[in-house]
């Protein structure tokens, strides 16, 4: 994994301290040009990892990535599924059919329908899990997407009902067909780790909040830094700057002081946030932001 990842939140209105904030980005973000001119930024700056959502404008920034593939050379995603919001309007504005056709693969509506209607008739969650991710992966054929990840809210459910074989069922889905890693978002780092061990996962790929005050960090600070010094995987961490609670230089040397030493991911709207958190970690890790992020001993 490179260094620095850059994310989508900022695009889509989610601000964990701020609903005006929020709002105000939604509205700026309204236009896909909006969102490709950010992009271009941090093309610019270095970064070379945008970590999305399969939001339906992500589908219209993928089309522009293929149809200039000159223009970014060496650039990469990290698809983060589902993004429930995105069915649950496609029912309501398309009914049930409609919203089968818009999501199902392109190896054949009728084989793919099938293999659900099959699948949720069985209860075979096998199926239903591999037909989902096969969805969801549609708006990226032809780019290069090394790691897949499986949403929080998917994750987290998953935990709490102790159904750990589903980690396994994604994870070999995406290995096989995608030929991708897979990587899991958490809210609770130290639960997911164990689940994880439970089924056999080799140095996963795990994003979950790190920083410094604990913010929004499920079992406590001290269980994540215990877990980021004595278990192997491989970190991401996200809302390193608590929302802005911690100043930038602060919570990125504190991230940097870390042992296990993770990559980031980070959302900014503007150019000047962009290249000053990308100054930042390159003097703090003296390396460029798509330098390979080393993987936990």
């Amino acid at each position: 994994m490179d260094r620095l990842l850059f994310g989508d939140n900022q695009f889509f209105g989610v601000n964990h301290m701020s609903e005006e904030k929020a709002r105000a980005q939604a509205i700026q973000f309204h236009a896909v040009e909006a969102i490709i001119e950010v992009l271009d930024v941090a093309y610019a700056a270095g970064i070379r990892t945008f970590m999305c959502t399969t939001h339906e404008r992500i589908a219209e920034v993928c089309d522009h990535v293929r149809s200039h593939p000159e223009r970014y050379e060496g650039f990469t995603f990290y698809p983060c599924m589902p993004y429930a919001h995105k069915y649950a309007n496609a029912v309501t504005e398309q009914g049930m059919l409609g919203a089968l056709r818009q999501f199902m693969p392109d190896d054949g509506f009728m084989n793919a329908a099938l293999r659900g209607g099959k699948a949720l008739a069985s209860k075979d969650i096998e199926g239903i899990v591999t037909l989902l991710v096969d969805a969801e992966m549609k708006m990226f054929a032809g780019l290069s997407t090394p790691v897949i990840f499986l949403q929080n809210v998917v994750v987290d459910l998953l935990l709490g009902l102790g159904f750990d074989e589903a980690f396994s069922i994604f994870s070999a889905h995406v290995r096989s067909r995608y030929n991708a890693e897979p990587g899991f978002i958490t809210m609770n780092l130290p639960m997911l780790l164990d689940a994880l061990d439970r089924v056999g996962e080799e140095n996963p790929i795990v994003c979950s909040n790190i920083n410094k005050l604990g913010f929004r960090v499920s079992g406590g600070l001290d269980a994540y830094e215990l877990a980021l010094t004595e278990r192997r995987f491989r970190p991401i961490a996200m809302s390193v700057y608590a929302s802005g609670a911690i100043p930038p230089r602060e919570a990125l040397e504190w991230l940097h002081s870390l042992p296990a030493d993770p990559a980031i991911v980070f959302g900014a709207s503007t150019a000047g946030h962009i290249r000053g958190t990308v100054q930042l970690v390159e003097q703090i890790w003296g390396e460029p932001v798509a330098a390979l992020s080393p993987v936990t001993d």
